[in-house]
């Protein structure tokens, strides 16, 4: 069975196409039209998929665009309403001989998207799904039992909603707006300011903002911004650091309810909100063992939605599942540039799918200088306050960071950790003495595996810096191409 999977319309388009239980390929949309965030499909990324697919024999859309109208219509966003949009247009606009014109389209729920993206790629016969975002259609929380029953078919029912206009991802994007970022897309900026502040507005904004904690109601619709405007000044990083603890406060009350009415101790988190490295720490206080597929986002709902397509488990092998560039991983030339200069950029293999460089597009550095953060900032011209992440070899993980409760390993970024030794390796630790950790498994065949293993052989240092290899204002590094403008911007030698 071969499905295209898409989300598409809104922000974060992307596209997965499976055969069977095999994740074949699955990219997000602005790799290809150098677009941030962009919302439509492109010609170049389908074209890609429905190559290594061959032609499909069912599309699957991430959510009920019906449903989502309703709402549109309840929230009065007329433009939107009244746009007249379909799932065969937005396929029509990116198939212009009509291959695909007799492949039937399946609709799923948003939030049941969001969860299968999850559920289906996680090695649990059995979970309690959380997914938490900004807005589906209607549901913007969302607690779900999933188990595969007899014949591997996965089943979800859902245990426990909360609906628009009551939401922690708004809350947090109009926040993001209120310091003067962009929302939908500079939330992981406010997460970082955070370290930066005091809390000293968490329970006002608390008083004023929410209706009940313990039912997760709002006293206003957070999609319209925050009620209120402040001339922050001086404040903006206490502001910060209160809406993270407010929005810390209200995933926790979720988290424990989904405890309390899912019969599994495996929890499954899903939506943007699950990209939220602080608050993820704390998961494992309340579950015995925590999966987030590294795409937990809107573009990661398009492999969901194949996955409902599907309906059985998926084979998840690791996150490199775009656009490959290929040859060998190029451990000589990076180790020679970092003993020279301590920064080299790597784009080789298939990119990461998700919004976090694991090593296939990334900026390496050294860690252990303390200039080697404001080199690696001036070349991403980006603001010193945010921090950088350190990629380590598995095996020494316990050794340089307190990994959090039942959070042993962390493949794909996703949760922060006290740094043991923050004195040594400067360039990774933030303000708070935390690191947002990546570990790299020992049978990992993976190209950033083999270069930590050299690097710990030449140094006795067994972790490098990454952060993400992309031109400022545009999304991460995809092809060659890419690259080459790259090294030209900036200066910083690129692997291939």
């Amino acid at each position: 069975m071969n499905v295209l999977g898409i989300s598409a319309g809104f922000h974060d388009a992307g596209v997965a196409g499976i055969q069977d239980n095999k994740i074949v390929f699955a990219s997000h949309s602005e790799r290809y039209s150098k677009i941030k965030h962009d919302a439509r499909l492109n010609q170049q990324i389908v074209d890609e998929c429905l190559s290594q697919i061959g032609k499909p024999d069912v599309i699957a859309y991430y959510e009920r665009p019906w449903l989502k109208k309703t709402r549109q219509l309840y929230a009065g966003q007329w433009d939107d309403f009244l746009t007249g949009w379909s799932v065969r247009k937005i396929v029509n606009e990116v198939d212009p001989k009509g291959l695909l014109q007799d492949v039937p389209i399946k609709t799923f729920p948003h939030h049941k998207s969001h969860a299968a993206a999850g559920f289906q790629t996680s090695p649990y016969k059995d979970a309690t799904v959380v997914v938490i975002d900004a807005i589906g259609e209607w549901d913007t929380m969302t607690i779900w039992d999933a188990r595969y029953d007899s014949k591997g078919n996965a089943k979800y029912r859902k245990l426990w909603s909360q609906q628009y206009p009551h939401s922690i991802g708004l809350l947090y994007s109009a926040f993001t707006k209120e310091v003067g970022l962009r929302p939908l897309d500079e939330e992981y900026i406010l997460m970082g300011m955070a370290a930066y502040g005091n809390s000293y507005f968490r329970d006002l904004y608390r008083s004023i903002l929410i209706e009940d904690p313990y039912t997760l109601t709002f006293k206003h619709n957070l999609h319209l911004g925050l009620p209120y405007h402040n001339d922050y000044g001086d404040h903006q990083y206490d502001i910060a650091a209160s809406a993270q603890e407010l929005t810390e406060l209200l995933i926790r009350i979720v988290i424990q309810r989904a405890r309390k009415l899912g019969q599994s101790k495996n929890l499954v988190y899903m939506g943007g909100v699950a990209l939220n490295c602080k608050a993820n720490s704390e998961l494992g206080n309340y579950f015995d063992s925590v999966w987030i597929m590294p795409n937990p986002g809107d573009a990661g709902s398009s492999l969901g939605a194949a996955a409902l397509a599907y309906g059985k488990r998926l084979e998840w092998q690791d996150a490199y599942l775009g656009y490959d560039i290929k040859g060998p991983y190029p451990i000589k030339e990076i180790i020679s540039e970092l003993m020279n200069t301590k920064i080299v950029g790597v784009a080789n293999g298939r990119a990461e799918f998700g919004p976090r460089a694991l090593g296939n597009r990334s900026l390496l550095a050294d860690p252990r200088g303390p200039e080697i953060k404001d080199q690696v900032n001036a070349i991403k011209r980006r603001q010193k306050f945010r921090p950088f992440a350190p990629v380590i070899l598995e095996e020494f993980v316990d050794e340089y960071f307190m990994m959090p409760t039942n959070w042993h390993t962390s493949d794909y970024m996703q949760i922060t950790a006290p740094c043991r030794e923050p004195g040594l390796f400067p360039a990774i630790v933030h303000q708070d003495g935390t690191s947002r950790v990546q570990t790299v498994p020992k049978n990992s065949n993976s190209g950033i595996r083999q270069l930590l293993e050299q690097w710990y052989t030449w140094t006795g240092c067994p972790m490098l810096l990454n952060t993400s290899l992309n031109i400022r204002g545009e999304p991460m590094v995809n092809d060659r191409s890419d690259a080459d403008r790259f090294e030209k911007k900036y200066g910083v030698k690129v692997y291939s």
